[in-house]
């Protein structure tokens, strides 16, 4: 058994490391997440061959990412998102409420059958496993449910990324914090002061939405910030953690939860689409009203994961320290606020299910 586990670790990795190579070369964005999640979604799938990354190295991947984002923290950073907090909250309730919207009215199509509830939970931007959750509660049918935040997983790593890319060129990465074009790495004893982020992030990993994330970035931003001087990350050890997490990505994406949502597939695509367009907007917005460049903006409200749309922001030039503390508030409203908001809306549904 374990022979076959390591088999299947090596394989799955090859192919990762293979598909971030090549996109890569391809100058694609997100070379090395998206092509090792691309081609390890289709190597499972048409070789019929099982992936497997073992939990310890994909946590252990998200925290080393966690950690280099959290390098980019200052004092400054901080000081920087007080005055943006207000227009960004109004803009990221305004982008709830379509969502909730958009979900609703595909509801009303007379050839599509999904009920409110489930079309609700399925569409709004917030964690699959979060969003799953929670709609157990309200009686939606979670296996749709797992199957559209899938799609609008998917539809969100490949769009978003490759609209900005389109719109704002591919950057070189970020100048400040610890991306600069020259890295200085530290003494092999300097990187113990990486153990508390490892540690927090560990211990936040299934407390709260990406927890393991947000406990190393938030804990290397503390250190950061004070007098306490951090060694940078080496850049492969940045690109060895991409294809992981990629890789960890692509696995569970299966063609047979993509066939099983039918034509509904297509349509629950089509409305990932018209929210990623609508938070363009709001991002565009949101840039004028503030002084974030438009690519921090957007990318700061796009309705993807954090840790995809702080690596685009890297990657474009953005700033990953602001994308990363307003995508966090961003989760936050909707973990914390959307399911009340809905028990509110749908009060009967906690009590009975008609699913249409």
């Amino acid at each position: 058994m374990q022979a076959n586990k390591t088999q299947r670790l090596i394989f799955t990795l090859f192919v990762a490391a293979i598909g971030g190579y090549i996109f890569s070369i391809l100058n694609m964005p997100l070379p090395w997440v998206l092509g090792a999640l691309t081609f390890t979604f289709i190597a499972q799938g048409l070789l019929k061959r099982e992936a497997y990354i073992p939990v310890p190295i994909k946590n252990t991947s998200f925290i080393i990412l966690g950690i280099y984002f959290g390098l980019y923290f200052t004092l400054e950073t901080f000081q920087m998102i007080l005055p943006y907090f207000l227009p960004y909250l109004l803009l990221t309730l305004i982008l709830i409420f379509a969502s909730i919207v958009i979900s609703i009215m595909v509801t009303k199509l007379s050839w599509v059958k999904v009920d409110s509830m489930t079309s609700i939970f399925g569409s709004i931007p917030g964690g699959l496993s979060e969003m799953t959750l929670a709609s157990e509660a309200f009686k939606a049918r979670t296996s749709l449910v797992v199957i559209f935040q899938t799609i609008r997983l998917v539809t969100v790593l490949f769009t978003v990324p490759s609209i900005m890319a389109l719109l704002f060129g591919q950057g070189t990465g970020n100048t400040s914090g610890q991306a600069s074009s020259e890295v200085i790495l530290g003494s092999p004893v300097s990187y113990l002061a990486f153990i508390l982020p490892a540690l927090a992030a560990l211990f936040l990993n299934k407390k709260i939405p990406a927890g393991i994330i947000i406990g190393a970035i938030g804990v290397t931003a503390a250190l950061n910030i004070t007098l306490v001087e951090l060694p940078a990350i080496p850049p492969t050890l940045m690109y060895a953690a991409q294809v992981a997490v990629g890789a960890s990505l692509g696995k569970n994406i299966l063609f047979r939860d993509i066939k099983a949502g039918g034509k509904l597939s297509f349509i629950y695509f089509g409305t990932s689409l018209g929210i990623i367009a609508f938070s363009i907007l709001l991002g565009v917005i949101l840039a004028n009203l503030t002084s974030l460049d438009y690519v921090t903006a957007i990318l700061s409200i796009a309705p993807g994961g954090l840790f995809e749309m702080v690596l685009t922001a890297y990657s474009l030039g953005g700033d990953p320290a602001v994308v990363s503390s307003l995508q966090l508030i961003r989760i936050l409203v909707i973990v914390i606020g959307v399911p009340p908001l809905l028990g509110m809306l749908f009060r009967d549904r906690r009590s009975t299910s008609h699913i249409s």
